[in-house]
């Protein structure tokens, strides 16, 4: 994979908002491949010695370089999380941006061998890297997934299948389409109690290709009753479309349903 820098913004703060640490070419040996790591740190981390929960965020690329990112235009993570950790609204968190590579449609559908392999590497590589090299707090409850279409439904899927690793998930604009919608019966036949797992559902009312799919996992999600119906949240974005700036407008929604201040 092409090695690429942090560039300076098109728009608001002229750089980066926080430390951010890059680590080039991250190799997996369940993928046999590379790919690049971006580390995006709290306010405080470099002054404290806090430990924090860690959000993992797929297609790593888009989350905060508009010339790294695929049409041009950021999820302005570090912009969101800037302002609603100095507001209190959330508490801080390290995230951890997960580049794509070529093989991302597999990788990104837990039913794939890829897909599985991926899942290997984030828990038996990446995962125990950065809480190594951080100062994590590991644990489920403090682990989270976050993605939108493809890196959507290997959120959820990792959420999902993996409990005992991934305690929260946020799934954006989801393709719970992929491989027949066989998604569906694997909910429905899982009958373990995820009383303490946080999981948000979302889609814009203009994917007029993906709302119905959503709408249904949201109903079966109420229905098999696994989640505690506060730690469900599913949003239905008025005019929101498939793409990057949508994903970017309503971050914040997600941020504060999964990391709330509580103080």
């Amino acid at each position: 994979m092409i090695l690429f820098k942090i560039a300076k913004k098109k728009f608001g703060s002229d750089k980066i908002v926080g430390n951010t640490d890059l680590h080039y070419n991250f190799h997996s040996n369940y993928l046999k491949n590379d790919r690049n790591i971006i580390v995006w740190l709290p306010p405080s981390y470099e002054v404290s010695d806090k430990t924090y929960p860690v959000l993992y965020m797929q297609d790593g690329q888009n989350l905060f370089d508009p010339k790294t990112s695929y049409i041009g235009y950021d999820w302005r993570v570090d912009e969101t999380l800037s302002k609603l950790i100095k507001r209190k609204k959330i508490e801080e968190i390290i995230t951890v941006g997960i580049c794509n590579t070529e093989d991302r449609l597999e990788e990104y559908n837990y039913f794939t061998d890829k897909g599985k392999k991926y899942s290997e590497f984030l828990i038996g590589e990446l995962k125990p890297f950065i809480d190594k090299n951080y100062r994590t707090k590991p644990d489920k409850i403090n682990t989270a997934v976050m993605g939108s279409s493809m890196g959507g439904l290997i959120s959820f899927q990792l959420a999902w299948f993996l409990p005992e690793v991934f305690g929260k998930a946020a799934c954006m604009s989801n393709s719970f389409w992929v491989s027949n919608r066989e998604i569906f019966d694997k909910v429905k036949i899982d009958t373990r109690i995820r009383e303490k797992q946080k999981i948000y559902i979302d889609c814009g009312l203009d994917e007029k290709d993906l709302i119905d799919d959503i709408k249904k996992m949201c109903s079966i999600l109420k229905e098999i009753g696994t989640i505690n119906k506060n730690n469900l949240y599913c949003h239905f974005a008025k005019g929101g479309k498939h793409s990057e700036i949508d994903w970017a407008k309503r971050l914040h929604i997600p941020f504060i349903f999964l990391f709330k201040n509580e103080k």
